[in-house]
Formats: C-alpha cells, structure tokens, sequence
C-alpha cells in the first residue's frame, strides 16, 4: 500500500533540495561575511551586503528545483515546496542557535539586528513564496513570431 502519490513524493524532494540549494550557499556565504565582512565593517552592514546575494540564490534555486522536479504549477504544488523548505530552514536556524551559538531561542532573536533582521524576516518569506512566484512573473526573453528575441529584427 502506498502511502503517498509519485507526486507528493516529488513535492518533498524538492522541499528538501530547495532547503538544501538555499541553506547551503547560506553557509557558504556566511563563512565569507563573519570572518571578512563583520570586523570591518559590522554584523548590520555585512548582513546587509549578503542579503541580495541570497535573493539571487533563492531566486535561481527555485527555478532549478522548479525545473528539475518538473513541478507543476499550481500553487498549492509550489506553496507546499516552499513552505516545506521554510519549515526546514527555520528547523535549522534554531539548531544552531541552541546547539552551535549556545543561545535560547528567545536570545537568539533579541540578538538580531533590527535592520538587517528584518530584511532576514522578508528575505524568509520570499524564499517561501518564491516557488509560487516564478510561476506567476514570467522572466527571460520572450520570443515572438520572428524567431528572434523579443521581436528584434
């Protein structure tokens, strides 16, 4: 007996490998703005710096996992694959900052920037929404009927 279909199968993969992409270049990114960027030039500036750099990952992670897990385009498909991906994400935040930083999760957030944190909060919501959103504005060229990109000649 099978418990869930081929596609709820492909919605949890791709949650997970889109946590994966995003949380991954996170690190990464991270372990180039705290030992560089924080003592020259502050946790709210150097946040800030990373933060559209993370858009572009979160941005170009979903159209991947969008593509490779041939997702459709419903918006509860790709609502669920980015809720699910939030919901590992915030899994992980609060990990590290119990096991690794060795904070309380109510530490942990009194510790935020305010600025920079709440660029944090919406950069949260977009990776969330951004499934969703790549389906709904379409990006790229478009081709019209002369063959060429956006109709040139």
């Amino acid at each position: 007996m099978r418990i869930f279909s081929s596609n709820t199968t492909q919605v949890i993969k791709a949650g997970f490998a889109y946590f994966a992409l995003v949380f991954g270049s996170g690190v990464v990114l991270g372990s180039i703005r705290v030992p560089f960027l924080v003592p020259r030039l502050g946790e709210r500036i150097a946040e800030l710096i990373e933060m559209p750099f993370t858009f572009v990952v979160i941005l170009l992670s979903a159209r991947y996992i969008a593509r490779h897990f041939a997702l459709l385009a419903t918006t509860s498909v790709r609502l669920t694959v980015g809720l699910l991906a939030l919901g590992l994400a915030l899994a992980a935040e609060m990990l590290l900052a119990v096991a690794i930083q060795k904070q309380s999760l109510g530490e942990y957030i009194a510790s935020r920037d305010p600025v920079s944190g709440t660029v944090f909060l919406l950069m949260l919501v977009l990776f969330a929404l951004m499934p969703l959103i790549i389906v709904r504005v379409p990006c790229g060229l478009t081709h019209h009927s002369s063959g060429t990109p956006n109709g040139a000649p």
